[in-house]
């Protein structure tokens, strides 16, 4: 049996025990018995269409939600981009539905310029203070403090206190643009 298949029944197990079904009921709303079901959990027994779409229809899930095959190296393997200081090292593979990249600010006492882009950014402050410049507000975050805004509004982060300081960062398309790539004046 491939390994797919052997995950099928663990899956089935987990999404009713998700529901809070137990053998019993899961098998007599699909029309069979909770023998059949539990040797279908337990791998005992092979999955067949004609077993699977009743169970599929009352957990509410797809046939796919039982096969999906993990393929991919869970590893995210991409470069560090370096930018004005900043190290700036991608947590999400490229084209992830979530943009989040670990960013360490240098020391600095020059605040940086403002910028504005389409979307929303959130950051968490992993180690040090950040300073976000967000319109006409300068506000000062420590580690264990998160912020989100509209990135409409012009906004510029930086190390506070003279010293390094690390986020977590998630942001949109628009978002990566900004803090990944250079840019020349009035971009």
């Amino acid at each position: 049996m491939n390994q797919e298949l052997k995950q099928v029944g663990m899956r089935l197990r987990v999404a009713r025990q998700g529901r809070g079904l137990t053998l019993e009921e899961l098998a007599a709303d699909a029309g069979m018995s909770a023998s059949t079901l539990s040797r279908l959990e337990s791998g005992k027994r092979q999955a067949s269409l004609e077993l699977l779409l009743p169970l599929t229809r009352r957990l509410g899930m797809s046939l796919d939600d039982l096969v999906f095959v993990e393929q991919r190296d869970p590893r995210v393997r991409r470069p560090v981009v370096k930018k004005d200081g900043m190290v700036i090292a991608p947590l999400a593979p490229e084209g992830a539905p979530v943009a989040t990249y670990k960013i360490t600010y240098p020391p600095t006492t020059e605040i940086p310029p403002l910028r504005v882009h389409e979307g929303f950014e959130w950051f968490y402050v992993l180690c040090g203070k950040v300073r976000l410049f967000l319109g006409d507000r300068d506000i000062t975050l420590e580690s264990g403090e998160a912020a989100e805004f509209d990135t409409r509004t012009p906004h510029a982060m930086c190390a506070a206190d003279g010293r390094k300081a690390e986020i977590l960062s998630i942001f949109n398309e628009a978002g990566i643009k900004m803090h990944t790539h250079n840019h020349e004046p009035g971009e």
